[in-house]
C-alpha cells in the first residue's frame, strides 16, 4: 500500500506540474519544470511496475482509489503557488526518500538524488520570489499560507511505512 501511495504521489504531482507546459514565466522554467515533472512520471512508473501492471495502475483506477496526499493534487494557481507547493512536496520527499534508502529500500537512493534537485530549484525559486519585490513577496507568502494547511497528512504514517513519516 506504502508504495501505491507513493507511486500515486508521483504521478499526480507530475501532471499538475506538466500543465505549465506553454505557460511558465519564462521558456528555461517551462523547461525546467517539464523536466521535474518527468522525473516525477518516472518515479512513479517504476513504483507501479513493482506492483504490477502500470497502466492499470495509473489510468483504469477510480479517482477514490488513489492514495495521494492532498498537497500533490493542489491546483497550480500562480507561479509562486506552484513553487511553494513543489518546495513542500520535495523537502517532504527528499526526507522520506533518503530514510527508505537507510532501510535497504533499492530505488530510494536514485530517488534522493532526483528529489534533491527538485528542493534546490524550489528553495531558488522560493527565496528569488520572497526576497523580490513587494507583489513578488506577498504571492509567495500567500502561496505558503495558503498550502501549509496541507503539510499536516505529511506527517502521518502511509501504510506499510508507519515507522517512516509521511
Amino acid at each position: 500500500m506504502a508504495t501505491l501511495a507513493l507511486a500515486d504521489d508521483a504521478l499526480v504531482l507530475s501532471h499538475r506540474l506538466g500543465e505549465w507546459a506553454g505557460h511558465a514565466p519564462v521558456l528555461e522554467e517551462e523547461v525546467a519544470l517539464a523536466n521535474i515533472a518527468l522525473d516525477l512520471l518516472g518515479q512513479a512508473r517504476v513504483l507501479y511496475a513493482e506492483l504490477g501492471d502500470e497502466d492499470e495502475l495509473a489510468y483504469l483506477r477510480e479517482e477514490r482509489a488513489f492514495r495521494n496526499c492532498q498537497l500533490a493534487e493542489q491546483p497550480n494557481g500562480d507561479f509562486a503557488r506552484t513553487i511553494a507547493r513543489q518546495l513542500l512536496f520535495s523537502t517532504y520527499q527528499e526526507l522520506l526518500y533518503a530514510r527508505l534508502a537507510e532501510h535497504g529500500h533499492p530505488l530510494a537512493a536514485k530517488a534522493v538524488s532526483e528529489v534533491a534537485y527538485h528542493r534546490d530549484h524550489a528553495e531558488h525559486w522560493t527565496l528569488r520570489l520572497g526576497d523580490g519585490t513587494r507583489e513578488s513577496h506577498a504571492r509567495m507568502q500567500s502561496a505558503v499560507d495558503g498550502l501549509w494547511r496541507f503539510t499536516g497528512e505529511l506527517f502521518q504514517p502511509v501504510e506499510g511505512l508507519e515507522q517512516l513519516p509521511r
